[in-house]
């Protein structure tokens, strides 16, 4: 496959939780989902993730209506399935069980193989106080790097 520039991103995660563990996981999709999503016409902005039945399900992804798709389009916000091993699915569910602690999709993209992937990543929640946090510590990091460029 060609270089696929499809690279949808959850900016609101990195924002909202600090990100404990991370994995990828391949996406059951429809026929009219794979195209819409080749269009980049997808989002992650309300999404999260649940386990149910010893199984991943990604809840409240956008993905457009495919506009060739006629009657045999799809609904834009259904659950879809994610496909993950046993032993990533037990570890998701142990840590999804303690207090705080959330899945959520951070990036959905397109691998060399033409595959849609997501990359979902077990997430605790921040504070208030931590995000004044978190943006301060990137302000530095800016003045610093401005500093030592000069």
């Amino acid at each position: 496959m060609a270089d696929s520039k499809i690279n949808i991103k959850n900016r609101r995660a990195t924002f909202d939780y600090e990100i404990i563990e991370s994995f990828t996981a391949g996406i059951v999709l429809t026929g009219t989902e794979i195209k819409a999503l080749r269009q980049g016409k997808a989002g992650l902005t309300e999404s999260y993730c649940m386990v149910e039945n010893n199984e991943v399900w990604i809840k409240g992804m956008y993905i457009a209506e495919y506009s060739y798709g006629s009657y045999n389009n799809h609904a834009t916000h259904r659950d879809r399935k994610l496909l993950l091993n046993r032993k990533e699915i037990n570890k998701i569910w142990k840590a999804a069980q303690q207090p705080g602690y959330s899945i959520i999709p951070l990036r959905l993209f397109i691998d060399d193989r033409g595959y849609a992937k997501v990359v979902i990543a077990v997430a605790r929640g921040k504070k208030q106080y931590d995000k004044r946090q978190s943006i301060k510590e990137r302000e530095d990091k800016r003045a610093m790097d401005r500093m030592f460029k000069k």
